[in-house]
C-alpha cells in the first residue's frame, strides 16, 4: 500500500494568544517532509461547534446541529488524526472534548497521535485523550511529541521550536511513523476484515 495517509491534525484550544498556532507552524513543516502523507488543519476555531446539545450521542443518532455535521464530514475524510494539545487543570481543553463527543463515524477506528505542550508537556491531558480515543475504537499510538519544561519556556519567549534542539526530531519521526503503520493497518482492515 502506497497510498499517501491523510492526516487530520485538531488545533484544540481556540483562546486567543494561544500556543497551538507555534506548534503547528512547526509540526506542518515536519509533515511536509514526508512523502506518505498528506494532511487538514482540523482548527476547532472554524469547527465553531457549540456546546454539546444533542438529544443522544452520535454513535446513538445523528447530531442534527449543522456545524457539528460538517465536522463530521471532515473527520471521516481523515486517515487518523494528530492532536495539538495544551493541558487544562490536569486534563485536555473542553474545546477538544467536545469535539470528540459531538461525532463518532468520523473518529471510528482510527490511529490517534498528540503533540502535547505545556509545563509537563501535557502529559496528563495525553493521557486522558488516549483513553477517550479508545472508547471510539481508536488506536492511540506510541510515539508523541512532548514540548515541555524548559523546551515550552523557551518557545514561550519566542524560540522557534525548531530551535530548540534536535531532541524533539526522533519523537516526532516515531509518532509519523507510528501514524503511517496504524494507519495503513487500519485502512487495510476495512477493506479485508
Amino acid at each position: 500500500m502506497t497510498d499517501k495517509l491523510k492526516l487530520g491534525i485538531v488545533v484544540g484550544t481556540t483562546r486567543d494568544g494561544r500556543f497551538a498556532d507555534r506548534a503547528l507552524e512547526w509540526f506542518e513543516g515536519k509533515i511536509a517532509a514526508r512523502d506518505d502523507l498528506t494532511y487538514e488543519v482540523l482548527d476547532l476555531r472554524d469547527a465553531a461547534l457549540p456546546f454539546f446539545d444533542e438529544v443522544a450521542p452520535p454513535a446513538a443518532k445523528p447530531v442534527t446541529n449543522v456545524a457539528a455535521q460538517a465536522w463530521e464530514k471532515k473527520l471521516e475524510e481523515c486517515d487518523g488524526f494528530i492532536v495539538l494539545t495544551a493541558e487544562y487543570n490536569h486534563s485536555i481543553p473542553a474545546t477538544i472534548k467536545n469535539a470528540f463527543d459531538y461525532a463518532f463515524k468520523g473518529w471510528h477506528r482510527k490511529p490517534i497521535g498528540t503533540v502535547g505542550y505545556g509545563g509537563v508537556g501535557a502529559a496528563r491531558a495525553v493521557e486522558h485523550l488516549r483513553l477517550i480515543a479508545v472508547n471510539f475504537g481508536m488506536v492511540p499510538v506510541r510515539g508523541a511529541v512532548t514540548i515541555g519544561g524548559a523546551d515550552f519556556v523557551k518557545a514561550s519567549q519566542g524560540t522557534p521550536i525548531g530551535e530548540l534542539g534536535d531532541h524533539l526530531n526522533g519523537p516526532t519521526k516515531e509518532l509519523l511513523d507510528d501514524m503511517v503503520f496504524w494507519g495503513r493497518a487500519a485502512k487495510w482492515a476495512e477493506v479485508n476484515v
